[in-house]
């Protein structure tokens, strides 16, 4: 069991993080309180090869292991966790395209997404059914060789800017079985989006509503079988989680730094701050659970990579833990910068704004334990 990784699992992790101190952090403040889409940042990644991370070689992609995604997306998250996540949810779909599309599909998507000529949106949540994913109501009904679309998809990043989006949507009857998975190509009649969503953190992607009116899309942009769409929902999540653990991870320990230099300058009652028990007491408990979460996030990457049975657990269980901890070590350099954190210009008060939301998204926390729970109660039937 070696712990340590391997040169070009460094080499990975430098790479995305050399490109967050270049060309994300030095304007991630400007950019959240501009309200900016970075895309033509987001747009450069591709040509690191961070667009297709998990897509095959053979079809332009990285051909990376989802532990070497989770070192990436901590390296850009330092940066800036909302920037980073976006990416995220664009290499979510890029891989179920590539994985569960037809031949014809993936020759006509797979590319752009790899160069990101084209930048994509998960469509999966709805007003009425967000941890009942399920109980969506979105519905494709076939029109010759075709599908009309009608529902809403709310709470999605990249709306009204993305070029595809990957909509699940109710092809048969109820429950998780009566679930497909379409691509819908931005410019499709029908296809329309709501206001911006005026949100707490992640301000510099676009959140909005996504509206299907008779919305007509050929039968051939149904993503693998029939039917299956929510398991292929489901895998896509795994992945998900593992990668929004691994901003949360990114945007904590860019906090625990800024915390670790700030109390070496900040000086109270005539000396610096980091003389005092208290405060190292707090980074040192701070340092420990970053690097908790750190080896817990990992280890479920491996499970999942090698396809372990209890990988989904632990999918969730890394979710859970690496997210809750990462804002709480977050919120706690707040604290530890006093007022001065409490301002937009020492770049704290983002990261605690950022990092909140991804205890809700991906499946909230409360989910992740009914998940735990559940498999939890299976491997111990009485």
């Amino acid at each position: 069991m070696n712990f340590e990784l391997t040169e070009e699992q460094s080499a990975i992790f430098d790479l995305a993080k050399d490109f967050a101190e270049k060309s994300i952090s030095p304007h991630a403040i400007e950019w959240d309180q501009d309200r900016h889409f970075p895309v033509e940042v987001i747009k450069q990644c591709a040509q690191l090869g961070m667009s297709a991370i998990y897509v095959g070689e053979e079809h332009g992609g990285s051909a990376l292991s989802r532990l070497d995604g989770t070192l990436i997306f901590e390296g850009l998250a330092s940066g800036c966790p909302s920037t980073a996540a976006f990416l995220s949810i664009h290499n979510m779909v890029t891989w179920m395209v590539d994985s569960f599309g037809s031949d014809e599909m993936r020759a006509k998507w797979v590319p752009k997404l790899v160069s990101m000529e084209a930048i994509a949106s998960y469509c999966l949540t709805e007003p009425n059914s967000g941890s009942d994913a399920s109980a969506l109501r979105t519905k494709a009904v076939k029109n010759g060789d075709d599908y009309i679309l009608n529902g809403t998809k709310a709470f999605i990043s990249g709306g009204g800017v993305s070029d595809l989006y990957l909509a699940m949507v109710r092809t048969g009857g109820d429950g998780p079985k009566g679930i497909s998975s379409v691509l819908v190509e931005n410019g499709t009649q029908g296809l329309s989006f709501g206001a911006a969503e005026k949100k707490m953190g992640w301000h510099t992607q676009p959140t909005t509503e996504v509206q299907f009116d008779d919305c007509k899309i050929p039968q051939s942009n149904l993503l693998g079988v029939e039917g299956k769409g929510f398991t292929y929902a489901m895998k896509g999540l795994d992945g998900g989680r593992l990668n929004i653990a691994a901003c949360s991870l990114g945007g904590a320990q860019s906090a625990l730094d800024k915390a670790t230099q700030y109390v070496q300058e900040r000086k109270a009652f005539g000396k610096p701050i980091a003389t005092l028990q208290s405060i190292q007491f707090k980074l040192a408990d701070m340092e420990t659970e970053l690097q908790a979460a750190r080896i817990f996030l990992r280890q479920a990457a491996f499970k999942l990579d090698t396809n372990a049975h209890d990988a989904s657990k632990h999918c969730a269980m890394a979710k859970r833990f690496v997210t809750d901890t990462c804002f709480n070590v977050a919120n706690e350099a707040l604290q530890i910068h006093g007022g001065y954190g409490y301002l937009a210009d020492y770049g704290i008060e983002k990261i605690v704004r950022d990092l909140r939301v991804h205890q809700i998204l991906e499946g909230t926390n409360e989910i992740m334990r009914v998940i735990i729970a559940r498999n939890l109660m299976d491997e111990n039937k009485a």
